[in-house]
């Protein structure tokens, strides 16, 4: 019986450390979230910007647009703005996203359009200028097992080791 419960600790321990996790299941990295405001003006002297990250980071990066609008000093006429990115097969391509006019539409909400950097905005027709407003998000999952953490693996392994092996019920006899 002592064997056995030895046997049983020992797979216990190999199955937890093969898995990752404690029991056989996963434990999901730490993931870290930050959300920063993003902000840029297009217009006549500036006519395109491009939002780009360091490639060397391993964090995931969306860039959340959530309004584009005409500000003060534009005129009354067609300001088309339009986003250059990449599409499913890295292919780079060009899309209008806007058709901004200051006495019919001066503003359009985009409820957070999410694209992947880099990005770059053009003011293909009109004199802006044009704000365009939005989040930039950074998820971080984080591999890095603290000390503290290892060292509270350790001990619920021996606890583990420790506990006795479920035996099974005796019958009663007494019972019909």
């Amino acid at each position: 019986a002592a064997t056995a419960a030895a046997a049983l600790a020992f797979l216990s321990r190999e199955s937890r450390a093969r898995a990752g996790g404690i029991g056989g299941l996963r434990v999901p990295a730490p993931v870290t979230m930050d959300s920063f405001f993003f902000g840029c003006e297009l217009s006549g002297r500036t006519r395109s910007f491009t939002f780009k990250v360091e490639e060397e980071d391993d964090a995931e990066h969306v860039l959340a647009l959530t309004m584009l609008c005409l500000t003060e000093g534009a005129k009354d006429e067609c300001n088309v703005v339009e986003v250059v990115a990449r599409n499913h097969d890295h292919q780079e391509i060009a899309v209008p996203v806007a058709n901004l006019k200051l006495s019919c539409q001066p503003m359009l909400s985009l409820d957070d359009f999410q694209l992947q950097p880099p990005v770059t905005f053009r003011l293909k027709s009109g004199s802006g200028p044009v704000r365009i407003t939005g989040r930039h998000q950074i998820v971080t999952i984080s591999n890095d097992v603290s000390e503290e953490e290892e060292s509270e693996e350790e001990d619920s392994e021996e606890e583990e080791a420790e506990l006795c092996p479920v035996l099974p019920a005796k019958k009663q006899g007494g019972r019909p």
